[in-house]
């Protein structure tokens, strides 16, 4: 009895499980990360393992043990062949599926939510099926309000040395950060082939990224003036500016495992900021949901009230016959002790078809009923 109060005492002490939400553009290196982060808390001292979700239905093959898998539950192929769809087609709907069992899955997380202090998802290669579905949006919600909740945004480091390519990747996780309302973290991945340090230099100095997209090839045109991408991504530059002050950005090798650490630290840290900051708007916006609700509850019943008081003024009649006498419910009382229930469930119910030769008394049985015509 007393290791069992010891037991149920720490697990009330203990924090719940952080999530961490992968997502990135395709090849940016997402199930090599989650391997990589895998291997890292399985390698810890005590091992801590993680709970790890696949969410990609039309991956080969991945580089981890999925506690949960969604191939295990939808076929893509055999969506593709039923709906006669493409392979972004069948990829959505095949994620759409799972969705509509993802409180299953909500619940089996949750009841392990004691032993783990890590579940990580890894989403589809295609960014906009995850990030713009309502599928996606389903998962994210459903988790955040359940367990703490962190998204890193994982990037291709040696694909984003061009200023172009390093614009494009600031606005996607802008609009993520902004439309999940998460703890960010950009995880620049492959840092063993090209160190990150050029995109934090460009994210903490604004001259610097102008002096590198002045210097970049087809910045300008023939007569030497700026093009329009380059004046764009100029202003661009200048929106991000404050955006950046907000972002937690780590560089990271998913090949030598450098970074982790790293990595690991700011996950932990993102904890305090979705407690701070995600939790009271989740709290505020589920009571504007239920103000909003009790709103529509309160003004259907005044209208109620209000079309019963215009009938009972208009049938001053009917509305004395319907006024509630003591006596009369006293005298109920009394009947309903005579009362013989009946069950009707094997009644015929209307429109249900009635095979009259079968109502016949039982003696006729092996009579031969003539056939019409």
């Amino acid at each position: 009895m007393a290791s069992e109060a010891g037991t149920a005492t720490e697990n009330a002490g203990k924090k719940k499980p952080i999530v961490i939400i992968t997502i990135g553009m395709a090849g940016a290196g997402k199930s090599t990360f989650v391997q990589r982060i895998n291997s890292y808390l399985h390698s810890k001292e005590p091992p801590s393992p993680p709970y790890v979700l696949n969410l990609d239905p039309a991956v080969a093959n991945t580089p981890y043990e999925a506690n949960i898998d969604i191939r295990d539950t939808v076929d893509y192929h055999k969506v593709m062949k039923e709906y006669n769809l493409g392979p972004n087609g069948g990829i959505l709907t095949a994620l759409n599926l799972f969705t509509t069992k993802f409180d299953q899955v909500l619940d089996i997380v949750e009841k392990r939510a004691d032993s783990v202090d890590y579940v990580i998802l890894d989403t589809p290669g295609q960014i906009e099926i995850f990030t713009w579905s309502a599928s996606g949006a389903i998962i994210m919600d459903a988790v955040a309000s359940s367990l703490p909740a962190v998204v890193a945004y994982v990037i291709d480091t040696p694909r984003t040395t061009a200023p172009a390519t390093f614009m494009s990747n600031m606005l996607y996780a802008c609009s993520i950060l902004y439309k999940t309302k998460l703890p960010f973290i950009l995880v620049f991945n492959k840092t063993d082939v090209e160190p990150h340090d050029f995109a934090i230099e460009w994210m903490q100095d604004f001259e610097a990224f102008q002096a590198a997209l002045a210097t970049h090839k087809g910045t300008t045109d023939d007569e030497g003036e700026p093009t329009y991408m380059n004046s764009l991504m100029n202003s661009m530059s200048l929106v991000l500016d404050e955006f950046y002050k907000h972002l937690t950005a780590v560089g990271v090798s998913s090949v030598t495992g450098a970074g982790i650490k790293e990595f690991f630290d700011a996950v932990d840290a993102s904890r305090t900021e979705y407690e701070k900051e995600y939790l009271p708007e989740l709290e505020r916006a589920r009571e504007a949901r239920d103000k909003s609700l009790k709103a529509v509850k309160d003004d259907s019943l005044n209208r109620f009230m209000k079309d019963l008081s215009l009938d009972r003024a208009q049938n001053p009649a009917a509305a004395t016959a319907d006024r509630w006498d003591p006596a009369e419910e006293a005298e109920d009382e009394d009947d309903d002790v005579d009362v013989n229930l009946i069950d009707r469930t094997e009644d015929a119910w209307p429109g249900q078809y009635i095979d009259v030769t079968r109502m016949r008394p039982r003696n006729d049985e092996g009579m031969a009923w003539p056939r019409p015509g």
